[in-house]
């Protein structure tokens, strides 16, 4: 049997040796630290069988696939079973693997609360301390079915029963404690790979997201390879909780989630919406400027319409129920694809007109589950900032570099300065010629590499209809948010009967490129609030200057020095309070506005202003006219 490793290079080995064995061939460190094996790109447990000639690769430990295969041994194998033995009545729903960590799901007669975390956290300490040999077996539908109903495990049985797979089912078991567990797997072969955890926190989950179905409590966990690690990611939690956006939204008054008009709808307050209207400008001029034309589309089509999309076949579970009317049915647009198709259908197209760059700030409605909502990151309206370019093959290199290039500049001018850019390539399943395939993804690749773009590379991970690039953005505590993507598609041009006219006079399907590069306002806005801690730089700050007053005295002269900014273009307010002039900073500092003002009698008799940053440095005495200097470069720069 030929094994093919990463590197080219092959190994002989026996029909039926495991990932194991083919470890320890390679060599005794290897072994080691080996964890898990990938089979032709699919993920196996280390002491599973290789039974033909392919390509495999051994997953170590201090891998990023070894630490997910950690955290979910941690979740299925550690948590579920000190679960069990604290709360022996508990039943076991699911427990996979989250981004930087783990959960488990269960239904327990007894509430698990926080205060039960530490005493879970010791139990899983003494399992894990055993080094215990994790062994897989496995069993038919029917087998499977039998084994849960003896323990009384209810939502393993559903599992079971719901599934396509009428074989195969993989039943893991820990050597010393015998616990059992259903799970697609792979786990760790032993607890002795089992890095520093922590549990976070308690909360409450429906059955499969769906809120008619009963709330499990739900116990979240991370694990990391070392200490520092965790003690790292525990302190940007820590800080991450400081920076929550539902909170600092409130605080400053910027949006609401009004659960009398339903979960996942934003209502944005006066300074919230000075935000985003100063985002969504910024947006426009920097498309105008760009060569997109922007386009304005209807909330709702007729059903039809999204059955010729193909959104009713893969989206429909994301898509709000049809609405009735003089006897037809009509959605509410889950995206803004098919609108712009039918814009540019409504001519005869020549390949002249190529690209054609429409741009839109589209309002657009999915249903998401109410355990799934989230503030403004997860909602169930939210305006998405899209882009469709319609152009030819020989077309897609260059508007890639275009691309790029507008959105590094757009998420540099928020201060994000740090990206992790991926490009998703053909997958097993896909529309469109293998040929056509290669060259958009090739002129993907190339325009990376001209902008010297550093990227990781996911095989198999596009969308049926296109390879795709994403660019992941990390914010001031070093989290990674997914905002910009830029999909090329060869399904709607089809679906849609689209072309143009080439200049040998034959129809041809344009390529279809999807963009968005903020993600969504919503979304995107919930970010920058938790990137700035909600102190906005000048540029976006719904307040910018507050000007105060010292007493009553000082009243006419701090009027019409708020007039004079807002003359210059800047959003001042004024606090003419009878309160002392400390309390007034302090309240105003709460607010995160950038600037103060602050008026005495000198400052009158001298026609001066005194100012001080939200930060507490005193800039001490200037005009009015060279404290508009300094704000007119500081909102130029956008620093």
């Amino acid at each position: 049997m030929n094994i093919t490793l990463p590197d080219g290079s092959k190994q002989k080995l026996p029909k039926g040796s495991t990932g194991l064995e083919l470890a320890q061939k390679i060599g005794p460190g290897l072994a080691k630290s080996a964890v898990a094996i990938n089979i032709d790109g699919i993920q196996k447990d280390l002491n599973d069988r290789i039974e033909h000639d392919c390509s495999v690769s051994i997953i170590t430990i201090d891998s990023d696939e070894g630490l997910e295969i950690m955290r979910h041994t941690l979740a299925a194998q550690v948590l579920a079973a000190a679960i069990k033995n604290l709360f022996p009545n508990s039943k076991l729903a699911i427990g996979p693997t989250i981004d930087n960590g783990f959960y488990y799901d269960v239904l327990s007669n007894k509430t698990i609360s926080s205060e039960d975390l530490s005493a879970i956290e010791v139990e899983m300490q003494r399992l894990i301390a055993s080094k215990s040999l994790i062994n897989k077996s496995m069993h038919s539908k029917k087998e499977a079915v039998n084994f849960f109903e003896k323990k009384k495990e209810d939502y393993k049985i559903k599992i079971i029963n719901e599934s396509e797979q009428d074989k195969d089912f993989q039943i893991y078991t820990n050597n010393d404690t015998q616990f059992i567990d259903l799970c697609v797997g792979p786990h760790l072969p032993n607890l002795g790979f089992v890095g520093p955890f922590k549990l976070t926190k308690v909360a409450g989950a429906y059955w499969k997201g769906d809120s008619s179905n009963e709330m499990l409590t739900r116990i979240y966990g991370t694990a990391w390879r070392t200490k520092k690690e965790l003690e790292d990611y525990l302190t940007q939690i820590e800080e991450a909780e400081k920076r929550d956006h539902r909170k600092i939204g409130k605080d400053l008054d910027l949006f609401s989630i009004q659960e009398d008009a339903g979960g996942g709808l934003v209502f944005w307050h006066p300074k919230g919406a000075k935000v985003r209207s100063i985002i969504e400008s910024y947006w426009k001029k920097e498309h105008e400027d760009a060569n997109y034309e922007l386009l304005y589309t209807p909330h709702i089509a007729l059903n039809t319409l999204w059955e010729t999309s193909g959104h009713t076949d893969f989206y429909e579970e994301s898509m709000y129920k049809p609405i009735e009317d003089e006897n037809q049915l009509y959605r509410l647009k889950p995206m803004n694809c098919p609108f712009h198709v039918l814009i540019y259908k409504n001519t005869i197209r020549s390949y002249r007109e190529l690209p054609i760059r429409w741009a839109e700030l589209g309002t657009v409605y999915r249903h998401e589950m109410t355990g799934a909502l989230h503030g403004l990151m997860r909602v169930r309206g939210f305006t998405q900032d899209d882009s469709h370019i319609f152009c030819s093959e020989d077309q897609i290199e260059d508007e890639i570099k275009q691309i790029l290039d507008l959105a590094i500049k757009m998420l540099n001018a928020f201060n994000f300065e740090e990206f992790e850019i991926h490009l998703a390539t053909r997958p097993e399943k896909y529309v469109g010629s293998e040929e056509i395939w290669d060259k958009a993804t090739d002129a993907l690749v190339s325009a990376l590499e001209s902008k010297s773009l550093d990227y990781k590379t996911d095989l198999g991970g596009g969308a049926f209809y296109g390879p795709k690039i994403d660019i992941k953005i990390k914010d001031a505590i070093g989290r990674l948010w997914q905002c910009s993507t830029v999909q090329l598609d060869f399904n709607l041009p089809d679906r849609f009967d689209m072309n143009y006219i080439g200049n040998d006079g034959k129809k041809y399907h344009p390529i279809m490129i999807h963009r968005a590069l903020l993600g969504s306002i919503e979304r995107f806005f919930g970010i920058l609030v938790e990137h700035y801690a909600g102190k906005f730089p000048l540029w976006l700050a719904p307040t910018q200057i507050c000007v105060m007053s010292i007493n009553q005295k000082q009243d006419d002269y701090a009027q019409g020095v708020k007039e004079e900014m807002k003359k210059n273009g800047f959003r001042a307010e004024i606090d003419l309070r009878n309160e002392k002039i400390g309390s007034k900073i302090r309240d105003h500092t709460l607010k995160r506005v950038p600037y103060f003002i602050i008026l005495g009698n000198k400052e009158v008799e001298l026609d001066q202003i005194s100012v001080r940053t939200q930060k507490g440095d005193d800039l001490g005495a200037m005009s009015v006219d060279q404290f508009i200097k300094k704000l007119t470069k500081e909102t130029t720069s956008k620093k």
